[in-house]
């Protein structure tokens, strides 16, 4: 299974894709991890990657590209598929990611959008606590600490980070929306994008995804590239 997982801040991507990698075995390719892994390998990668965070500055696209395309190819023999979470954020950075999956022959299956209400998403993302040591997730409705600002896993303090505040979500909400319609339209175009409903729960939403499989709407890859599309 090869996905480009989509959706907005708290729509439970990462959720889910924790879900997918327990079921399937797929790669899990977080755009945030491997930067942050690039930059403790101290690799010449890594070192450009650093210099432009401990400047405040977005890690240029061809740099970023680079690194996924490094990923993918380390991968590319695996036949439990990938899962990119986080990438592509523009139409630019799609295109050249089918060059790259062109070139490893590992074509994309689907781009899994999460559709989720604003209302849902500042309750999941106002309620979440983010453990100051570690770095575990909790929530004070959901999953609260089993002692209060205190992280179960190592005892760090657990507390709301500042992005997570309401008039900073509904800003990247509107920034988010801004730039990924036409990235929907990209894919949506190639017949790829598969809608999910992320306001259910994740593994509704896993079950959703496993029906698709089961109706045949994922190819196998073995036998032909052609795609039966059903109505989602």
């Amino acid at each position: 299974m090869r996905l480009v997982l989509l959706g907005p801040p708290g729509a439970g991507k990462g959720t889910i894709a924790h879900l997918i990698r327990e079921k399937f075995g797929t790669l899990h390719i977080s755009t945030g991890d491997i930067l942050r892994d690039e930059m403790q390998s101290a690799s010449t990668l890594g070192k450009k990657v650093k210099s432009f965070v401990d400047s405040g500055e977005l890690v240029p696209d061809q740099i970023v590209i680079q690194i996924i395309e490094n990923k993918l190819n380390q991968h590319k023999k695996s036949t439990a598929g990938y899962l990119l979470d986080g990438f592509p954020r523009t139409v630019e950075q799609a295109k050249e990611l089918d060059k790259i999956l062109s070139k490893i022959a590992q074509p994309l299956d689907y781009a899994l959008y999460m559709e989720s209400s604003e209302a849902v998403i500042i309750m999941r993302l106002t309620g979440r606590r983010v453990c100051q040591k570690c770095g575990a997730i909790f929530h004070i409705k959901n999953k609260p600490p089993r002692v209060a600002r205190k992280c179960d896993e190592c005892g760090g303090t657990v507390d709301q980070r500042p992005d997570d505040k309401e008039a900073t979500i509904r800003k990247r909400l509107e920034v988010y929306l801004k730039k990924t319609a036409p990235i929907i339209a990209y894919y949506e175009a190639q017949d790829r994008l598969l809608r999910v409903d992320g306001d259910k729960d994740s593994q509704d939403v896993l079950n959703i995804l496993m029906k698709s499989v089961h109706e045949n709407r994922i190819p196998d890859q073995h036998k032909n590239g052609s795609r039966n599309r059903g109505s989602s």
